[in-house]
């Protein structure tokens, strides 16, 4: 495992719900609204990918390089976004980081990378393993519209913030298994699509939803044993009394099921997800064989949050995090 202990300017000086997937369509893609065109790229907005129980369809925005730096098909980044699993939306990384005007998605898509930022049921709509599935299908779109949209189906990546980060964790260590194949009336058509990414960038995730209460650092913002936390509000139960339902919604618990590269990043004071949810993970996962790679910015909080709306932290981990999707994407 490679640890990098990143220190900032600020440190330094002071149960399965049943529903229908809508087989991905090119139609969908041809009918996305053109949205604003930044620096490097084009972005569509609002393409529907799924419709879980013929409900409220749920919709991504794809992000294209202006002017790719490679020729042929290019790498894709899918992205989920936080929320504590109850708020949040599609290509926004939070308040406190959409503040500091970075871009992370653009600054990905500079780097020759196809964006895809995906939505999924919150915790108020559904429980777990609703948010998987709809990861799932994300994923699932991207490869079947590969061909629409300039993307290598074999490399697609998957990446999340927070809650976010706990799906793109759950998407890599589940990709191809049984257990989360798809709802029992998917068409034939949307079962054969491979769900696999090569590798996942995760920033501050849950990935022990029974041990976080107790690895939270004192002066937590919020801990995942409070009454009515967004931990059992994504369960349906506090983790505690629902062990079961906790362990299957923890990415930990699958460790070893899909050996596959990691990048976890998490800031050392954060308050709302114990830093010791990617140190401990990042041991498991390097004891089953893959290949981690674990950031830990010094002194940042949640969200990357340092004093006077300083920088520092999230430009390291968003630089970290092109670079280690860029090594991935450029493996023979």
């Amino acid at each position: 495992m490679s640890t990098i202990t990143a220190a900032t300017a600020a440190h330094l000086t002071s149960a399965q719900i049943p529903g229908h997937f809508e087989t991905p369509s090119v139609k969908k893609l041809s009918e996305a609204k053109v949205g604003k065109r930044m620096a490097t790229a084009r972005r569509l907005t609002g393409i529907e990918f799924a419709r879980p129980e013929d409900l409220t369809p749920l919709l991504l925005d794809l992000y294209l390089p202006d002017a790719p730096q490679q020729s042929g098909a290019l790498p894709a980044v899918v992205h989920f976004h936080g929320g504590g699993w109850r708020v949040g939306a599609r290509s926004s990384f939070g308040p406190a980081l959409d503040s500091l005007k970075l871009n992370p998605i653009e600054r990905l898509v500079g780097a020759g990378f196809v964006v895809a930022s995906a939505e999924y049921r919150l915790s108020s709509v559904a429980r777990f393993p609703a948010q998987l599935l709809d990861a799932k299908a994300a994923i699932r779109w991207v490869r079947a519209n590969a061909g629409n949209c300039n993307v290598d189906p074999d490399r697609i990546f998957a990446w999340g913030d927070s809650a976010g980060g706990h799906l793109a964790s759950l998407v890599g260590l589940t990709g191809g298994s049984n257990d989360y194949p798809g709802h029992a009336d998917d068409t034939g058509e949307l079962r054969h699509i491979d769900d696999t990414v090569g590798a996942v960038a995760a920033w501050y995730p849950p990935t022990d939803l029974l041990s976080m209460g107790s690895q939270s650092l004192p002066g937590a913002a919020a801990s995942a044993d409070d009454p009515g936390s967004r931990e059992a509000l994504l369960l349906g139960a506090q983790p505690a009394a629902a062990p079961e339902k906790a362990a299957a919604a923890s990415p930990v618990a699958y460790v070893g099921h899909h050996p596959l590269p990691f990048l976890l990043a998490h800031g050392t004071e954060d308050r709302f997800v114990p830093p010791a949810q990617s140190t401990t993970f990042a041991s498991a996962l390097e004891a089953a064989g893959a290949d981690v790679e674990l950031l830990l910015i010094e002194g940042a909080d949640h969200m990357w949050q340092l004093p006077e709306q300083n920088t520092t932290a999230a430009v390291t981990a968003i630089e970290n995090t092109i670079r280690f999707f860029r090594r991935h994407a450029d493996k023979p």
